[in-house]
């Protein structure tokens, strides 16, 4: 190994091309964007020079903050849901699952390999009043609970919550895998040691395991951040950013201001805010979670 690792040419070959498609597809573009905040209009058509125009609308447009607003809320709820779920569920099948381990783990899967807007569609069914009630509603009218029916997705006071659930369920799947597959790599040495002192399950979670899941605790949770402040296609399929803005996320609004409206350079300053807020958390979550010698 040492000798692989100390052959420059060899490092240089299998590294040069990752870093020229990493300079290509990701660093070129963000010095793009970052160019174009500075103009305004369309690129090739009409596009002005605005200087500082474009980050300075950004303090006066109060729909920018409350997209924003709501990416927050989902964060917060689709993360924590994820993240917690997932290694809740990933334990108890390490522990509580005896046999079948692998069906269990292809059946939860199943909602990640779906397109979005697949899975959109079944939550829209299932959360439907008209032309008739769908699985949610049906439900609370044969249990007699008639003050539950509602549209889901169409009632600013649920819209947002059904969609959290639907996200939670589609990407459930793979925090479960991630977790589960770090489990099953500890060494076991430490969690017999543990039952021979006398310890519970409880305990050996959250005494041994936890403290050595630290890593995929890290990785899991930069995945699941940036992938919420990214999303965009599951809001646009369920609820189209309605009613309202009450479901709209930054990328959807970033979207709406460069191919609706021909606004790519205040685009552009939505994309690099974007950017800068999945930067600070993902640095705040490994300097959390930093690994200890």
């Amino acid at each position: 190994m040492s000798k692989v690792l100390g052959d420059k040419k060899a490092l240089a070959l299998f590294t040069i091309p990752a870093l020229l498609l990493f300079t290509i597809l990701v660093f070129i573009p963000i010095i793009w964007s970052l160019v174009y905040t500075f103009f305004t209009g369309t690129p090739g058509v009409n596009f002005t020079f605005a200087g500082a125009a474009n980050y300075l609308k950004i303090f006066q447009d109060a729909q920018l903050w409350t997209t924003f607003k709501n990416n927050i809320i989902y964060v917060v709820t689709v993360g924590g849901g994820q993240i917690v779920l997932g290694f809740i569920i990933a334990m108890v099948i390490n522990f509580g699952v005896r046999e079948h381990r692998n069906l269990v783990r292809t059946l939860l899967f199943i909602p990640v390999v779906l397109p979005g807007v697949a899975s959109a569609q079944l939550w829209l069914k299932m959360y439907a009043i008209t032309p008739q009630y769908g699985l949610l509603n049906s439900i609370f009218d044969m249990l007699g609970i008639d003050n539950l029916v509602k549209a889901w997705t169409g009632d600013p006071s649920t819209a947002m919550a059904a969609l959290i659930i639907m996200d939670i369920w589609k990407a459930l799947g793979m925090y479960i895998l991630i977790f589960y597959s770090g489990i099953i790599d500890l060494p076991e040495d430490a969690v017999e040691a543990a039952r021979i002192d006398g310890a519970n399950v409880f305990q050996i979670i959250t005494r041994i395991q936890m403290p050595m899941l630290k890593p995929i605790f890290r990785m899991a949770l930069v995945m699941c951040i940036t992938a919420c402040f990214k999303v965009y296609d599951s809001p646009v399929a369920l609820t189209n950013g309605g009613p309202g803005i009450v479901t709209t996320m930054p990328s959807m609004y970033m979207y709406s201001n460069a191919f609706n409206y021909s606004q790519f350079g205040y685009a552009s300053v939505i994309a690099i805010l974007i950017l800068i807020e999945c930067a600070i958390f993902t640095v705040a979550v490994n300097k959390l979670l930093a690994q200890k010698d």
